[in-house]
């Protein structure tokens, strides 16, 4: 019997899919799981990056197109299938995500979201076997938080009265308004060691109300003048791509340029990423001697990767650049800038468990090019990039399905910097000699030169000795905390103008 197919090459243009299956419309009239299931398969197949590694995504997998429906049948959930299609995911696809309400995840990619200004971690008690804690970490401008005086160090341990604990901290802090219970941090005296530590409850409590907030990506940048160096100070918090914080980007390296700074410390430790272009962006600030040259190189799944490699290589090199250009699906540049650079043949970088996606792009790529010192901790581990895939026609935004508001979010590639490299998995460590984490009883203020790991970067950049810091490691955190937001992720831009390969 002839099998029935879905080569790219033949039946789809890429992010412009059709089935070469019968429609399932065309005989019955399908249920909402079976349409939906139907979609999460479709769109997997099309464009996951480790399609080629999972059987049931095969383009041979299905010799009938009621062996098909039988097997979409099999999942009683459009999230059950998704997640059975996903390549180990304890370990090297973390990342993958299913939404049931993409105007949410539409939002979130634009950095909005319900948000009541306090950024937080969350840490497991290791004299406790549940009972976790939070603490606040940075705070937002013109939120509740700000408004209500949370400030950075602050420790909670329960939320309404109700201890924080492994199973209960998600619904606890979905809520939009709740009440953090403050408690008191004691070391024991042993600083760097967790066994001993005493957690006691105060009572003090801040009531926090979230709401619709757009966070900016920089959230303080300064000069520091320490002996004879200048040193420019940046704190990105993530990379989702915004005209008004692109500008603002841009201007932070002019003021940098123009107050003629000897080095760079960019603080990545809480960034969980974004767009890819703001990293080649922020990666052309940095440097500016390399445009033109490979940034990094998309792998994609087979198919795909061979239909580029053959048709239009340069659709997956990225290079340095010195303009920063949007586009529209159309091709138009809608927004347009010359990039201030640096010209640095060095740069300090600090990170935690929290710097993922984008950050790690940063960081993996400029390594070919100049000197990273990184300073901090191990960084999350994800080397690939993510698009969002709605229920259309060609999976794009446009004519999108009106009985469901679904979509996917699948990692679609890796990044391989210009030495190769890509699989960092297990995050990217930092610097031999700079590994320190963050400790409660000394975090310190952020931007402030005694921060202990700024306080690191500055006593190697002016030669002085460094201050007592941390070896030990800190305390295992709870989820994949980055901000308010659990997800790290980045988004391909422009993909509608990027990706019209087969449309002859």
């Amino acid at each position: 019997m002839r099998k029935f197919k879905m080569l790219l090459l033949n039946c789809i243009v890429l992010f412009s899919v059709t089935s070469c299956f019968d429609d399932l419309d065309d005989n019955i009239i399908p249920s909402s799981t079976l349409e939906l299931n139907d979609f999460v398969w479709k769109g997997m197949n099309a464009v996951y990056v480790y399609k080629d590694l999972i059987t049931e995504l095969g383009n041979d997998n299905f010799e009938t197109t009621e062996q098909y429906q039988n097997y979409l049948n099999g999942f009683d959930s459009p999230e059950n299938l998704f997640e059975s299609l996903l390549y180990e995911p304890d370990t090297v696809d973390e990342f993958s995500r299913i939404y049931s309400n993409y105007f949410e995840l539409e939002q979130l990619l634009q950095g909005t979201s319900l948000n009541n200004g306090m950024a937080y971690g969350l840490v497991r008690i290791p004299n406790a076997n549940e009972d976790i804690i939070g603490y606040v970490r940075y705070v937002m401008p013109n939120t509740d938080a700000e408004t209500k005086g949370v400030t950075r160090g602050m420790i909670f341990n329960s939320i309404d009265g109700t201890v924080l604990t492994a199973d209960n901290y998600i619904n606890l802090t979905s809520a939009t308004t709740y009440t953090i219970n403050l408690a008191d941090y004691d070391n024991n005296g042993t600083p760097g060691v967790f066994n001993d530590d005493i957690i006691s409850t105060n009572n003090e409590a801040i009531t926090l109300t979230k709401s619709a907030y757009t966070e900016n990506p920089i959230l303080t940048h300064n000069v520091l003048n320490v002996e004879s160096h200048k040193i420019g100070y940046l704190m990105y918090n993530n990379f989702r791509i915004a005209d008004a914080n692109l500008d603002e980007l841009n201007t932070v390296f002019g003021e940098f340029d123009a107050e003629g700074i000897s080095d760079l410390v960019l603080d990545l430790r809480y960034n969980g990423g974004g767009s890819v272009s703001t990293a080649i962006w922020l990666s052309s600030m940095i440097t500016g001697q390399y445009t033109g040259e490979l940034f990094f190189k998309e792998k994609w799944n087979n198919e795909i990767q061979s239909n580029f490699e053959a048709n239009n290589l340069d659709a997956i090199t990225n290079t340095f650049v010195d303009t920063m250009i949007k586009r529209n699906t159309d091709n138009d540049i809608i927004y347009q800038q010359s990039i201030n650079s640096l010209n640095l043949n060095k740069v300090y970088i600090i990170t935690s468990a929290s710097s993922a996606s984008a950050s790690e792009l940063v960081i993996n790529c400029l390594t070919p090019y100049i000197d990273i010192v990184q300073i901090g901790t191990t960084t999350r581990g994800k080397p690939q990039a993510s698009i969002t895939i709605y229920d259309s026609p060609d999976f794009t935004r446009s004519n999108v399905n009106i009985n469901h508001n679904y979509a996917l979010q699948p990692l679609i590639y890796e990044s391989e910097n210009a030495d190769g490299f890509s699989q960092y998995y297990d995050g990217i460590s930092p610097t031999n000699g700079f590994e320190i984490g963050e400790l409660f009883e000394n975090l310190g203020q952020l931007s402030d030169i005694d921060e202990p790991l700024l306080a690191m970067a500055i006593a190697d950049i002016t030669g002085l000795s460094r201050a007592e810091t941390n070896s030990q490691q800190p305390l295992k955190h709870i989820g994949n905390q980055n901000s308010n937001n659990p997800l790290v992720f980045d988004m391909v831009d422009n993909r509608a103008s990027k990706f019209k390969l087969f449309n002859q």
